[in-house]
């Protein structure tokens, strides 16, 4: 399916969810990186200017808000800026001290938060920005970037996810951004996976029988791994019943 068809098949998916929740519209984070580009284009797409995306900093890289400036500003999307600077603080002054997992992933639980909040107000549903890829190795934080109500890309592994962006006219410079939480400084994508994208997804495609190539078996046993052990985020918690 070429980019144009794929792009047309979910937004018009993303319309269909929507309508079908007896919703109004979506709201979005837009984190200046690429997956949320590419989810706020699609919705602007599909729902038009019953789409509003909020760029949420907290503690964050000064050019992860110009560039989801950009996107907005270039696509006509209606959009608000909640600095979470003190809500993060506070959190930190009244929780006991934690390690730096625990504290990174306030940030993601945090913007959930924010982002239910102008949802139930409009009364829009969340759009979730992840990717394939990152959701079946459990790469994203429960309840936080994994809480939402739909995810467009959830199909699309992240290597699909860079031809839709050159399609739609993300700008270059978000295309080329190493993929980064901003979870600490320094910190990336591929580097806290332990993996590239490319080698992720050609494993995926592995794992999944679509395609037959040799891959490094130790790559191959981590990810199935990864999979494994994150059975549980994408998954509803189990109900103990009587029954059983």
């Amino acid at each position: 399916m070429s980019p144009a068809e794929l792009c047309d098949k979910i937004s018009v998916w993303i319309k269909e969810k929507i309508e079908q929740a007896g919703a109004k519209g979506g709201v979005v984070g837009l984190s200046g990186g690429l997956d949320s580009a590419v989810v706020a284009v699609l919705c602007k797409r599909a729902l038009g200017n019953n789409l509003l995306a909020i760029v949420m900093p907290c503690y964050s890289s000064p050019q992860d808000e110009r560039y989801a400036r950009q996107v907005a500003e270039k696509f006509n999307i209606k959009f608000e800026i909640i600095c979470l600077d003190e809500v993060f603080d506070k959190f930190i002054k009244i929780l006991p001290p934690g390690g730096k997992i625990a504290r990174a992933n306030l940030k993601p639980r945090i913007r959930m938060i924010t982002l239910y909040y102008f949802a139930n107000n409009l009364n829009y549903l969340v759009v979730g920005t992840g990717n394939k890829s990152e959701i079946t190795v459990g790469y994203f934080t429960k309840y936080g970037d994994g809480g939402a109500d739909i995810f467009p890309l959830g199909g699309i592994l992240k290597t699909d996810v860079v031809k839709l962006a050159k399609y739609l006219g993300v700008p270059q410079a978000i295309i080329d951004r190493v993929p980064t939480g901003g979870l600490w400084p320094g910190q990336t994508d591929e580097k806290e996976i332990g993996i590239t994208y490319r080698e992720l997804d050609q494993i995926i495609r592995v794992v999944e029988g679509k395609i037959k190539e040799p891959v490094a078996e130790d790559k191959l046993r981590k990810v199935k791994a990864l999979i494994q052990n994150s059975l549980h985020k994408r998954e509803s918690p189990p109900l103990f019943s009587f029954d059983q």
